[in-house]
């Protein structure tokens, strides 16, 4: 995902390489005659990642030129994608981490830091305070919960608990 101005421009100068480096080796006959297939997978990756990158600077470019004088929804696939949603919601904002900063009170290394780590490093009560600053409302969200995922869990931290038991043990023992 691209946060921001620097990442932006750096993602455009990648596109640009990509494209030349795919021309190029579209135009290399003697590798296409002697590894067809290693000569067809180095055109797919780069053109996967191409695309990639493509699909990330269109997003932001959505984002940095929508309307501010309408609300904008920004799709959440899963709870472990909200902080890049609050990234995504400063950026259609047009506001800077700094000026994020000063709405909060804090200092900007704070929201560079929340952003860098997807706010990993960030409380819950401070990614509220983040949601409430940004304007960010949960419209018709609905929460699944997968039992059957809640199980698969749980026998993976029983495998997990006698797994460091039993090595435990074997260390006393070899004591």
């Amino acid at each position: 995902m691209i946060k921001n101005e620097k990442q932006y421009e750096y993602s455009k100068e990648c596109a640009r390489k990509f494209e030349y480096s795919i021309a190029v080796v579209e135009q290399d006959e003697a590798w296409k005659l002697k590894d067809p297939e290693g000569w067809q997978l180095d055109i797919d990756v780069k053109k996967s990642h191409l695309m990639a990158l493509q699909e990330e600077i269109t997003e932001y470019e959505k984002l940095t030129n929508c309307d501010k004088n309408k609300p904008i929804k920004i799709p959440v696939e899963n709870f472990n994608k909200l902080p890049d949603v609050l990234i995504k919601a400063r950026i259609a904002a047009k506001m800077s981490q700094k000026e994020l900063a000063d709405i909060l009170g804090i200092e900007e290394d704070k929201i560079k830091e929340c952003e860098n780590k997807d706010y990993q490093c960030a409380s819950f009560g401070e990614i509220l305070q983040v949601s409430a600053a940004l304007g960010v409302e949960f419209d018709n969200a609905f929460i699944q919960v997968d039992f059957d995922e809640i199980e698969a869990g749980k026998r993976s931290a029983d495998k997990w608990r006698k797994w460091r038991e039993e090595r435990t043990n074997l260390k006393y023992k070899a004591s």
